[in-house]
């Protein structure tokens, strides 16, 4: 399956913000963990300094000169855990909390506090260590700062929240304007493909060029040359059948006179059967061939017919004389060949949009191949509905298989066994009522035994 213009375009883009949120969170938690361990491993060893300036050393040792209600500040905090610890050289606890994590090597922490990461009480913790020596005994103290990492973790989301809510919003936006303006981009391409899909098969009009996208100029230029090709092709199959047809039309209706007349003289004679048989074939056979320059005739003459429809002339006219007009000649034929014809009709008007010349054909055509075709009982059927002129001609015929309903609209098509259906039909009266109703901008819809009894053609004009 094609993927969509929109999505080719978007696509790509959307790989790229992927990887540029992916970049943009991995920033955030590395800035975010850079600047916020900075400043909190800052205060800690603030802590460790500052309570380092409180012990003052007198002959019998260190003293920690600090108030109970500052030690309980020291410790509190609303989101961590914090605690220190004074120790001796030896390892015995002067103040604080006993039992805090102490690095093993303390020589580094005499020129100013060190940092390091430990556990306590089975929880992550930073801690902060600052070592004095004794002015006057050979001896020193260590002061251990620590905390929990919770306010860190904290900082950390806020941070990336901070970073990654702009960038999706910003993406999102991003992409919405993107999606928007392509849509606009190629609304032009969409509009184009609606006016040919709503076109009629014989429209060949070039397609227009208004705010067509420049890419897709070129495009629509070579279609436009192409519809040009098509037309050009059609006139000129439409103007060999119209000029073939019409230099047959004279010699085959003088051979047509000429064999009548041979036919009434040999009668007068009264020549032999073989004879008589031979000349009625060959009356028969140019009356058929002056019949098929005549559909031809008319499939040339709606082919032109159609383009003037097309620009606009069709009629809004009662269609029931037109109706009554077609079908009179073909009452009086089906009445000699045994058969029966019935018309119903609104008593009013029946008022549609048609042009008058042609859907006299359409009936015409309709009526002589169910006469031609169908079964003894023909129906002529006309019946207003809501935006819609329903002609309809029912047979009782045999019908028409299902595979072959579309190939019956099909010029000279006559059935799988065109030999065995008899010399009468051309095989080209549906062709001409297909090409007629669609370019009146009708319908033409076909349906056959076993949904009902026979076969019913039904043409469909707009109000």
């Amino acid at each position: 399956m094609n993927r969509s213009l929109r999505w080719q375009l978007l696509g790509p883009l959307v790989w790229v913000w992927l990887l540029g949120a992916l970049l943009a969170a991995y920033g955030a938690f590395n800035l975010a963990s850079y600047a916020g361990g900075t400043a909190y491993d800052r205060t800690l060893q603030d802590e460790a300094g500052a309570i380092a300036t409180q012990i003052h050393w007198t002959d019998r040792g260190p003293l920690l000169e600090l108030s109970t209600q500052t030690q309980e500040m020291l410790a509190w905090d609303s989101a961590d855990r914090n605690a220190f610890m004074v120790t001796d050289a030896e390892g015995r606890v002067l103040a604080g909390v006993a039992g805090l994590p102490v690095p093993e090597d303390v020589s580094g922490s005499f020129d100013r506090p060190q940092v390091f990461d430990a556990d306590y009480q089975g929880e992550p913790v930073r801690g902060a260590m600052y070592s004095i020596r004794s002015p006057m005994l050979d001896t020193y103290v260590t002061v251990v700062v620590v905390e929990t990492r919770r306010k860190r973790a904290d900082l950390v989301r806020e941070v990336q929240v901070a970073i990654l809510m702009p960038t999706l919003a910003l993406g999102l936006l991003t992409f919405l304007l993107l999606a928007l303006g392509i849509r606009r981009g190629v609304a032009p391409l969409r509009r184009i493909a609606g006016e040919v899909e709503r076109r009629a098969p014989q429209d060949l009009r070039p397609l227009p060029l208004d705010d067509v996208p420049a890419e897709a100029v070129p495009l629509i230029e070579r279609l436009n040359a192409l519809l040009a090709n098509v037309s050009r092709s059609f006139e000129l199959q439409r103007r060999f059948v119209a000029d073939a047809a019409h230099q047959l039309r004279t010699p085959v209706a003088g051979i047509r006179v000429l064999s009548q007349e041979l036919q009434h003289e040999l009668a007068a004679i009264q020549a032999d059967a073989s004879t008589q048989a031979m000349l009625q074939a060959l009356v028969a056979s140019t009356e058929r061939m002056s019949r098929l320059i005549g559909q031809l005739l008319n499939l040339a003459r709606s082919d032109a017919a159609l383009r003037n429809l097309a620009a606009g002339e069709l009629q809004h006219i009662d269609v029931l004389p037109v109706i009554r007009e077609a079908a009179e000649p073909l009452l009086l034929r089906a009445s000699r060949e045994g058969k029966q014809v019935s018309l119903e009709a609104p008593d009013g008007p029946g008022w549609a949009r048609a042009h008058p010349v042609w859907l006299a054909e359409v009936v015409s055509n309709l009526l002589d191949n169910a006469l031609r075709y169908g079964g003894p009982n023909i129906e002529l059927r006309v019946t207003p509905r809501e935006g819609w002129l329903d002609i309809e001609v029912r047979d009782d015929g045999p019908g028409i298989m299902l595979t072959q309903r579309e190939l019956v609209f099909e010029p000279f098509w006559r059935g799988e066994r065109a030999d065995t259906r008899g010399p009468e039909g051309t095989g080209l009266g549906l062709a001409i009522v297909k090409e007629i109703v669609l370019g009146m901008r009708g319908r033409l819809r076909l349906a056959s035994r076993p949904e009902l009894a026979g076969t019913c053609f039904t043409v469909s004009l707009p109000v």
